[in-house]
């Protein structure tokens, strides 16, 4: 298959997916539908590896995913991330919902080192699937080295649509609220005489005509740069993944101001490095062939069925304590099924299906895409790699 061809057939299903999520107003999200065509075309015609031939080799995938999650954390500034303590809590909660209840009902239905295999990856993205994968090989569980591919594979079909359904629910809650008068936009780029901050403090003296695309993009860079080097250099003590801290380090930089609010998107980069990340996760799924999936579609079916249970449970609990409502609190522990950058299309998604209006728009975003957005990295990103690493042992 030459270049060209493979682009436009992976542009066509990802234009294929936006499409239904605009005709059915989000309630079917498009990384839900563009996953159904990846794996049917993987089943049927597609070389194995059409998404390099097409142009996004795993390392694309990796530079692009060190300047979006960057750019995510100057959508958070050091104040907003202080105030989503709820956000983490009941994520964590969400979290102890999966293993209460896996540990319990499901080892008693699928057996002990099954949910042993399956719950990191339930949890997380590729890194702790990779990791039980590798476990369970070396213990000599072939076939549970492949559960837990297949596990992180196809847990979002199960999050996707339910998670629009929950954030269509909180919108028009909020929606309601905002248009009687009692919720405003979260704001706090303004001083107190209310004139808008400048967001470029460390460059206010310089010449708007210098802050060049290339200037944005080499900030974005050296900052995610930063993140990584000293995830490097705190490796010898505590692992810590480059990720987490380029999130932080992009909410420092944004609130110190050598980084714009959404400086991807200013210097037009960012809906192709969304393409680029985008076509690199499904990419995953040509693991997943008809045979491997008829082996194991009854645990993989039960394991995500009584996790999300667990999760409903556990997040609705959190969700009445912690004084958040229930579709926020649902929606927020089932990031731990997808991640980023699937909780921010999702909710992105959503809100536009909700309303033309920009200004509500604003409000519906200030509201829900920062807890989404915290919420997918405290389950992915951490917490199912340091569960990744304690459950391997127990194999």
């Amino acid at each position: 298959m030459s270049q060209m061809l493979a682009l436009v057939i992976l542009l066509g299903i990802l234009f294929i997916g936006d499409l239904i999520a605009v005709r059915t107003k989000a309630w079917v999200p498009s990384i839900f539908i563009c996953a159904v065509l990846f794996l049917i075309g993987y089943w049927t015609f597609f070389p194995q590896d059409i998404v390099a031939i097409a142009g996004v080799p795993s390392v694309v995938a990796t530079m692009l995913m060190y300047l979006l999650i960057t750019n995510m954390g100057t959508l958070l500034s050091l104040k907003e991330l202080k105030n989503q303590w709820k956000t983490i809590l009941i994520a964590l909660a969400g979290i102890l919902g999966i293993i209460a209840i896996l540990f319990s009902i499901g080892t008693l239905l699928f057996g002990y080192e099954t949910m042993i295999v399956g719950i990191p990856p339930l949890v997380g993205g590729v890194v702790s699937a990779l990791i039980m994968s590798e476990g369970a090989k070396e213990a000599g569980l072939i076939s549970l080295s492949v559960f837990a591919i297949v596990i992180y594979v196809m847990q979002g079909f199960a999050g996707y649509p339910i998670t629009s359904i929950m954030l269509k629910k909180e919108g028009k809650r909020l929606l309601t609220k905002y248009r009687s008068g009692e919720l405003q936009a979260k704001e706090d780029d303004k001083d107190e005489s209310g004139a808008p901050r400048p967001e470029l403090k460390m460059f206010k003296n310089m010449p708007e005509k210098y802050n060049t695309e290339f200037f944005k993009f080499f900030r974005l860079a050296l900052v995610a740069y930063l993140a990584y080097l000293v995830s490097t250099l705190l490796a010898p003590i505590v692992s810590i993944s480059p990720f987490v801290l380029c999130l932080l380090f992009g909410v420092i930089a944004s609130s110190a101001g050598f980084l714009e609010k959404q400086v991807l998107q200013k210097a037009n980069g960012f809906g192709f490095a969304v393409l680029g990340l985008m076509l690199f996760i499904f990419d995953g799924l040509k693991q997943a062939t008809p045979s491997m999936m008829l082996e194991i579609i009854y645990p993989l079916v039960g394991t995500i069925v009584l996790g999300v249970i667990g999760m409903y449970i556990f997040s609705l609990i959190a969700g009445k304590l912690l004084k958040v409502s229930t579709p926020m609190a649902f929606a927020i522990s089932l990031t731990a099924l997808y991640g980023f950058p699937a909780d921010y299309i999702i909710t992105n998604e959503v809100i536009k299906s909700l309303t033309e209006d920009e200004k509500e728009r604003e409000v519906l975003t200030s509201h829900m895409l920062p807890p989404m957005l915290v919420g997918g990295f405290v389950t992915v990103t951490i917490v199912s790699v340091v569960l990744a690493g304690i459950f391997v042992g127990f194999l």
